[in-house]
C-alpha cells in the first residue's frame, strides 16, 4: 500500500508497546508507513517487528543499530532513510502511546491544508494538556518551554515536543550530519534550524499521556543538555550563523 507519509518510531526495550503502537497506526483511515529504528534492544523488540513485517511487508520497515546511541541520532538515521525512500511527510512519534496515533492524521491535515512545513503536536498551545505526569515534571517541562521561547525567540509553545511532522524539503535543507544534540535538545535544535530557515511552523493541540508500560528514558543528563544546549544554539545564531545553517 502506497503512502506519502512515514512515521519514525525509535525503540529501546519497547517489547510491551511496539506491536500495539504499530497496529494502532495501521488502523488509521489514512495510510501511513512505519519505520522502527531499534537500538539493538535486548528484550526482543526488533524480533517482534520482524514478525509483524511478514503481515505488513510494504508498510512496516525496520532499521537495527548496533547500540543505544540516543534519540536524536535515531531520528537522524530515520530522516535519512525517509529522504532516500521518497516520503513527503516524515513524522516523529514515541513508541509508548504518550502520543496518540490518531493525532498523526491531524498533524498531516494541518501540514497539507494550511501549507505548514512543520507541524508540532503541542502539549502547551492551549493550557497544559499532560496526563499522569507528577507535578514536578510538568513544571520542569513547562518551565523549559518558556525558557526556550525566551532564549531563542521562537514563537513555539512546546519547543521540546517529540511529536512532529516535517515536510521532506525541511529535512533536506538541514545538514543532518551537523546536528549536535541527542536528547531533548535535539528537538529544540531541529525546530530552531527550521525557524532560522523561515519555514512555516504550526502547533496542533494534543493531550499527552505518560507511558503506562515500560520505563521512561528521561534523566538528568538529558535535562542539562537541553538547558545549556539552547544557550549555545542562540549564541551561534548571533555570532556564527553559518554553522547553524
Amino acid at each position: 500500500m502506497h503512502s506519502d507519509s512515514l512515521v519514525i518510531i525509535p525503540t529501546y526495550n519497547e517489547i510491551e508497546n511496539v506491536e500495539d503502537i504499530i497496529i494502532a497506526v495501521f488502523q488509521l483511515k489514512k495510510p501511513f508507513h512505519v519505520l522502527i529504528v531499534d537500538d539493538n534492544s535486548p528484550d526482543g523488540t526488533a524480533q517482534k517487528v520482524r514478525e509483524l513485517q511478514k503481515e505488513h511487508p510494504e508498510q512496516l520497515h525496520l532499521e537495527v543499530r548496533k547500540e543505544k546511541s540516543g534519540l536524536g541520532t535515531a531520528y537522524i538515521h530515520g530522516f535519512k532513510w525517509a529522504i532516500k525512500h521518497d516520503y513527503e511527510y516524515i513524522f516523529e512519534m514515541d513508541a509508548d502511546f504518550s502520543h496518540n496515533p490518531r493525532d498523526l492524521v491531524r498533524l498531516y491535515n494541518v501540514c497539507v491544508n494550511q501549507q505548514a512545513d512543520v507541524t508540532i503536536g503541542s502539549r502547551y498551545v492551549k493550557g497544559v494538556n499532560v496526563v499522569n505526569w507528577p507535578l514536578q515534571r510538568v513544571l520542569l517541562s513547562y518551565g523549559a518551554s518558556i525558557y526556550v521561547k525566551l532564549i531563542t525567540g521562537m514563537k513555539i509553545d512546546d519547543p521540546t515536543a517529540g511529536f512532529v511532522c516535517y515536510r521532506r524539503k525541511v529535512l533536506e535543507s538541514i545538514n543532518l550530519d551537523n546536528i549536535k544534540f541527542v536528547g531533548y535538545a535535539f528537538q529544540i535544535e531541529m525546530k530552531f534550524k527550521a525557524h532560522l530557515r523561515k519555514f512555516k511552523i504550526l502547533e496542533v493541540p494534543i493531550i499527552f499521556q505518560d507511558r503506562t508500560k515500560g520505563k521512561s528514558k528521561m534523566n538528568g543528563k538529558i535535562i542539562n543538555e537541553a538547558v545549556f544546549g539552547v544557550l549555545s544554539l542562540k549564541w551561534k545564531s548571533l555570532f556564527n550563523k553559518a554553522e547553524l545553517l
